[in-house]
């Protein structure tokens, strides 16, 4: 609880609210433990663990570590490929909305359902980080070095930066002074001096890369610690908060906590977002005490997880429902079966060849096969959409299939 808030609790009789914030103030710091990481006066960032980072700690070494086949067991794999699909979609989205995007999640999600080529500054965001998301897999065995750091900016800011030369590089003493403003237009945060700018990333690289010793970072903790420092040292003229989170992905994946490739942390972010910036700007002001930026994100996986069992149980509830038809239409396959299910929540969906395959994992022959095979069973319309064939659900759907 910050001093904001604290000011407002009840207090025994006779104990000031300063005197008992100095008095929780002393506790905190008395069991804070300082990292590596320092702001530009030296002064080293820290955080403690209240019981309830404890608490949610253990709820995502519960949820998110191991194997979500294990976790999940009727979960077929291509009905996995479909929720990690959905997770980079949402995520895109979101994080791409914090940033500034301006476009609905229907258009968005035409976008890279479809895989249509960005229509403007904001497409081109969600399509960045889409593609970046997906790209991060790839340097998992890799530590955290200036150059995956660069090559990540450099692919979720591609044809977005005011900038072009700006994509990939951090900032310079050539470049002009950068400042974090409120919707207002209010200076919330102040980055450091350009010159402070690799100083302060090869502190983190150090910091994340160490694994030795005797003080152990819990790999949550560290990964949102990433996130922080990305945001606060701003090494980038534009693109930091969305470089910021798939950094803090590409940890928490790196880590084995393999759940997190389904998750949209951002998404929960956004619904929250002045809370998001609250906990930066305490973080920072009650000496350097990033226990409030951890404390929040914390909140938000637990959210993101959440709302991902509820997701899958939603799923599974239509992958019986499914079934129930299947008799109906033997020779359907699990795809057909999927994309009907879904299609009765959704009968304005849109489906295109190139998205069913995407989704399942298949190839494009086999999912034009698909669709088609249900075209010609009249459960689907073909038609064209500018060069494309797109496929829609038939009007009375529901009657056929005897829902």
């Amino acid at each position: 609880m910050y001093w904001d808030d604290f000011k407002y609790q009840p207090m025994p009789e006779g104990v000031t609210f300063e005197a008992a914030w100095a008095m929780l103030k002393a506790s905190r710091l008395f069991q804070t433990r300082h990292i590596s990481l320092t702001d530009s006066k030296g002064r080293p960032f820290g955080y403690w663990l209240p019981d309830c980072v404890l608490r949610e700690i253990h709820f995502i070494d519960q949820k998110a570590g191991g194997s979500f086949l294990v976790d999940y067991p009727s979960v077929h794999s291509e009905e996995k490929n479909r929720y990690m699909i959905r997770s980079l979609v949402d995520e895109a989205i979101s994080s791409s909305q914090i940033e500034g995007a301006v476009t609905t999640r229907v258009v968005a999600k035409e976008l890279l359902r479809t895989g249509r080529k960005p229509k403007d500054r904001s497409e081109q965001m969600i399509y960045n980080n889409y593609q970046s998301m997906q790209m991060i897999k790839k340097h998992l065995t890799e530590p955290l070095s200036f150059e995956l750091i660069n090559k990540i900016h450099a692919s979720i800011t591609q044809n977005t930066l005011e900038v072009p030369s700006w994509a990939g590089r951090f900032r310079t003493p050539d470049d002009d002074d950068i400042h974090v403003f409120d919707s207002d237009g209010q200076i919330l945060h102040v980055p450091p001096k350009a010159v402070d700018v690799l100083p302060s990333m090869e502190n983190l690289c150090a910091f994340v890369n160490s694994d030795s010793g005797d003080e152990f970072v819990n790999p949550i903790i560290k990964g949102i610690l990433i996130h922080f420092w990305i945001a606060y040292v701003h090494p980038f003229m534009d693109g930091n908060g969305r470089t910021a989170r798939a950094l803090f992905y590409w940890f928490m994946i790196k880590h084995d906590y393999w759940l997190f490739e389904y998750l949209s942390v951002s998404t929960a972010i956004l619904s929250a977002r002045s809370q998001y910036y609250r906990s930066f700007l305490y973080s920072e002001m009650d000496d350097n005490d990033a226990t409030y930026f951890i404390v929040y994100n914390l909140k938000a996986i637990h959210k993101s997880l959440e709302e991902l069992n509820a997701y899958i149980e939603r799923k599974q509830k239509e992958k019986r429902h499914a079934y129930r038809f299947a008799e109906k239409y033997p020779a359907l396959n699990l795809r057909q079966r999927a994309l009907l299910a879904s299609a009765l929540e959704k009968p304005q969906e849109i489906y295109t060849i190139e998205t069913h395959a995407r989704v399942h994992g298949v190839t494009y022959q086999t999912a034009r096969t698909d669709l088609l095979t249900l075209k010609d069973m009249g459960l689907l319309v073909k038609r064209k959409a500018g060069k494309k064939f797109i496929f829609t659900p038939v009007t009375d759907l529901a009657i056929k299939l005897g829902s």
